[in-house]
């Protein structure tokens, strides 16, 4: 069995199992997009809306984000010192065809697993971020006290070269008189 469906202006045949790459929708990773039918066809019969069949839809899962080649755009006219140079990338989806549904029929699949594959990395990456931020707390510190113990070096640097200046100045002022 197969259909034909509409999604960003283009029309594609597919079957289930398939897998599409079709302009990015809304939809995030491991979501159930559901797409409209023009035409299904399968067991010798062939069914055509007008435009769309009524109560028949299309249903996959969104497997990744990605973009397509970037495309240069060019345009020159010829003695009048016109040039435009563009590039275009158009962002992409990667969809699984999970089902073809007539007679108004909903999709059965969910996207539980792929969530569940997000949430536990994200458990994971709290726990580091955890650990580091007592590593920071440690090293303020640390370096306050370093602070502390050099800024009266610091003073004292300041004010032996304090009165090297002006006795340097002194000096430039008799001279010129």
């Amino acid at each position: 069995m197969y259909a034909v469906i509409k999604t960003g202006g283009k029309q594609y045949r597919v079957a289930a199992e398939d897998v599409i790459e079709i302009e990015r929708t809304g939809a995030e990773e491991g979501d159930i997009v559901e797409f409209p039918v023009l035409m299904v066809a399968g067991d010798g019969n062939v069914e055509i809306g007008t435009p769309m069949i009524d109560g028949a839809t299309v249903a996959g899962q969104v497997m990744a984000l990605s973009r397509g080649p970037k495309i240069i755009i060019f345009k020159k006219k010829r003695r009048k010192h016109y040039r435009r140079k563009n590039g275009h990338r158009q962002d992409l989806m990667q969809v699984q065809i999970t089902e073809i549904l007539t007679g108004g029929k909903k999709p059965s699949k969910k996207a539980a697993a792929p969530a569940a594959k997000k949430a536990a990395p994200a458990k994971e990456e709290k726990s580091k971020e955890d650990a580091k931020p007592a590593a920071k707390k440690a090293a303020p510190a640390k370096k306050a006290e370093a602070k502390a113990d050099a800024k009266p070096a610091a003073k004292k640097a300041a004010a032996k070269k304090a009165p090297a200046k002006k006795a340097a100045a002194k000096k430039a002022d008799t001279d010129k008189k």
